[in-house]
């Protein structure tokens, strides 16, 4: 699909969008206490999606859909009544009054097309993060789903666990104080520094390439390179690890200090080579001030092999090592450690750990105090609150409205590894830099297939 012809997808989705509303909770199903599912990508992530979707006990998986048949196999020996699709589009079609609800769990690249051609015909989404591989995506999700009140959820599992739901909790209690910084990590590497790869290799016959590519432009097909696993590396498919990692580990602090979009991005990394994204990122977002913070606001994130380097903001007490991954709140009154993940949020105040004091907390029935402390304990919590939502039982915590202002601040991060070194600065209001070069970023065309 040609620039012009995807510019007016999003404007006819918009205008779909501008439609009456549809309440979220009115399903075709005759079994209103019930939902049937729709799962677009089952392999991988996808089949954990799958797993914690359907162990919900009011949940009816009536459709899957891979483009991968090995994956679409496994899936259906869990789940033999729910018809087979490698397509999505001809899913839609051909079960739209059939089904309540999509989880998408596609490589990034998939995300919008899918969910958009879902909620246009009103369907709830769970969608996988990041949201969207471009940012003009992101806000024409956030708008369709608003305008046509929608039951949404991006995948960011960890969002509903004890650890990071209590981080939140402290940090708006004022437990450091308002904020200036915060510092986010990972040693992961979703980038790739070597020369794009030549020649092709033969497509696997369980594998359709031409829908695995979708709306992105055709290319041959290598092994090893794409499909399976490594899509993340690469600029037309994935997010980097900024785009894997970072929207868990910003999650908590973005959502803890109410952020919206930031002001001004830089990105100091390698120079681009027009395939993969960089191996390292360090990353510097300044945001406007909000109640939770200093007038004058810094995050800043550091991937790839040895981060993050040595700074004073991330001493620990008796010269600990830091966690793998994480991220720092630094206050005016002290610093919260949020490690990634499945570890207490820890307090240091006077270069000394303080100990949490929750009874408050825990009296106002705000928090528990009996965290789960293994990951399939909580896994599937993130899951059946979507699932509770669309049923009318519960709210959902990680809406397009939220997510899709969290993945636009991922998005322009990555965006900034374009122009290492450079501060880039964008208007929320527009939605636009005001450095042009930029703005060719903020999508791409979309490919008829």
């Amino acid at each position: 699909m040609k620039r012009s012809n995807r510019r007016n997808f999003l404007k006819t989705t918009a205008t779909l969008a501008s439609l009456p509303l549809i309440p979220s909770n009115i399903w075709s199903s005759t079994n209103k206490n019930r939902l049937r599912t729709a799962h677009i990508g089952v392999g991988g992530m996808g089949s954990a999606d799958l797993k914690d979707i359907s162990s919900h006990k009011d949940v009816d998986v009536v459709a899957l859909c891979d483009v991968d048949s090995n994956a679409l196999i496994s899936a259906s020996k869990l789940h033999p009544k729910a018809k087979t699709y490698k397509d999505y589009r001809v899913m839609m079609k051909e079960m739209e009054d059939q089904f309540d609800a999509v989880i998408i769990s596609t490589p990034d690249h998939t995300h919008a097309p899918a969910s958009m051609m879902a909620m246009e015909i009103n369907k709830a989404v769970y969608c996988q993060k990041p949201l969207t591989h471009h940012v003009s995506e992101a806000r024409a999700m956030r708008k369709i789903a608003e305008e046509k009140n929608l039951i949404t959820q991006m995948g960011i599992q960890v969002h509903s666990f004890y650890d990071y739901k209590l981080a939140t909790l402290l940090i708006q209690s004022g437990i450091v104080g308002k904020v200036s910084k915060v510092r986010a990590w990972s040693p992961k590497n979703w980038g790739f520094d070597g020369p794009k790869p030549n020649g092709s290799d033969p497509i696997p016959e369980n594998l359709d390439w031409n829908l695995w590519l979708g709306t992105a432009k055709e290319r041959p097909f290598k092994k090893k390179v794409y499909h399976p696993g490594n899509w993340r590396k690469i600029l037309d498919f994935g997010c980097g690890t900024l785009g894997d990692m970072g929207v868990h580990i910003f999650d908590t602090p973005y959502n803890a200090l109410d952020l919206d979009v930031p002001i001004t991005i830089k990105n100091n990394c390698r120079r681009p080579n027009g395939f993969g994204f960089p191996e390292k990122n360090t990353v510097t977002y300044e945001f406007p001030g909000t109640k939770y913070t200093t007038e004058s606001f810094k995050w800043i994130w550091n991937d790839g092999a040895g981060s993050p380097k040595k700074h004073k903001d991330l001493k620990l007490p008796n010269n600990e090592k830091l966690p793998l991954q994480g991220a720092m709140f630094i206050g005016e009154k002290g610093r919260l450690l949020l490690p990634h993940f499945m570890e207490l949020p820890r307090l240091i105040v006077d270069e000394k750990y303080q100990k949490l004091d929750l009874s408050i907390l825990e009296s106002s029935g705000k928090i528990t105090n009996k965290p789960i402390r293994d990951y399939q304990g909580e896994s599937y919590l993130h899951y059946h609150q979507f699932v509770d939502a669309c049923l009318g039982r519960d709210v959902c915590t990680a809406p397009f409205s939220y997510s899709a202002r969290l993945t636009e601040t991922i998005l322009l991060g990555v965006i900034a590894g374009r122009f290492p070194g450079k501060t880039l600065h964008w208007d929320n209001k527009t939605a636009r830099f005001k450095e042009e070069k930029a703005n060719e970023f903020l999508d791409s065309p979309y490919r008829d297939f």
